[in-house]
C-alpha cells in the first residue's frame, strides 16, 4: 500500500531545496504517521477514535495547559467543546490535545550527522513515543543558510553523507533507539543541489516493508496501551 509519510518526506527534498533549519517541515511528516495507521486499520480501537473525532493530531505539539513542546506531531485526547478540523483530503481531524497518546520526533541526518544524534531526545512520557530518523547517503551534499552555500569536501570535517552514513546509524541505534517505543529509519540519497531532482529511496521496498511493520507494532501497542 502506498505510504503518506514517505510521500510526504520526499516531499522535503524533490524540486525544491531543503531548509535545514524549518522546524515545521517535522510537523507535516510526522502528522501522516496517524494517516497512514488510520488507513491500514490493524487497531479497530485507533480507527474508531479516529471516526468519532474524540482523538485528533496536533501540529503545534503541545497540551492545553502545558507549556513543553512534545516532539513533531502528537495524537490524543481533544479538549472537551473544541471543534476539530478535517483537512481536505485527510482522515484524521485536527484540533486542541488534553492528552496525547502518541507522540512522533522527525530527525534529518542529512550531513554533520554524527553531531546531530547528541540533540535527538525523546520527548517522554506515557504516551507511544515514535522516532523518525532519516539518513541521507549521498556521494555529495549542499546545505544553505540564507544566501550562503555550503558544499561537502569529503575532508577537513566536511564529509560527504555516504562518509558518516553507516556510522551515524550504527550510533542511532546504539545511543537512542531504547529511548523510543519504535524507531523507524529511512535510508534516502539527495545532493540537495540544483535542480533538486535527484531525491532516491536507497531501498525503497524494504523501506516500505521496515516502515509497514513499524506501523503494526505502534497499532498494537496503541490497542494494549489506551
Amino acid at each position: 500500500m502506498p505510504y503518506k509519510l514517505l510521500d510526504e518526506f520526499r516531499k522535503l527534498f524533490d524540486a525544491k531545496r531543503y531548509k535545514h533549519r524549518n522546524s515545521s517541515q517535522g510537523d507535516v511528516v510526522a502528522s501522516f504517521l496517524f494517516e497512514d495507521m488510520y488507513a491500514l486499520a490493524t487497531s479497530a480501537k485507533y480507527v474508531a477514535a479516529v471516526k468519532s473525532q474524540a482523538r485528533v493530531s496536533n501540529r503545534r505539539n503541545k497540551q492545553v495547559g502545558r507549556t513543553k513542546r512534545r516532539g513533531d506531531g502528537t495524537f490524543g485526547e481533544k479538549v472537551p467543546g473544541v471543534v476539530a478540523v478535517l483537512p481536505p483530503g485527510l482522515a484524521v481531524a485536527v484540533g486542541d490535545v488534553a492528552t496525547i497518546e502518541i507522540g512522533a520526533e522527525v530527525k534529518v541526518l542529512a550531513k554533520a550527522m554524527i553531531k546531530q544524534l547528541k540533540e535527538f531526545k525523546k520527548q517522554g512520557g506515557n504516551p507511544i513515543c515514535v522516532g523518525i530518523v532519516g539518513v541521507n547517503q549521498a556521494a555529495v551534499y549542499t546545505s544553505y543558510e540564507g544566501r550562503k552555500q555550503w558544499k561537502t569536501t569529503g575532508k577537513g570535517g566536511h564529509n560527504h553523507p555516504i562518509q558518516e552514513a553507516a556510522e551515524a546509524e550504527r550510533r542511532l541505534v546504539q545511543r537512542v533507539a531504547g529511548q523510543f517505543d519504535e524507531l523507524i529509519v529511512l535510508r534516502f540519497s539527495t545532493s540537495n543541489a540544483k535542480p533538486f531532482k535527484d531525491f532516491q529511496w536507497v531501498n525503497l521496498p524494504q523501506t516500505e516493508s521496515e516502515y509497514g511493520a513499524a506501523l503494526v507494532r505502534i497499532s498494537r501497542e496503541y490497542d494494549r496501551r489506551f
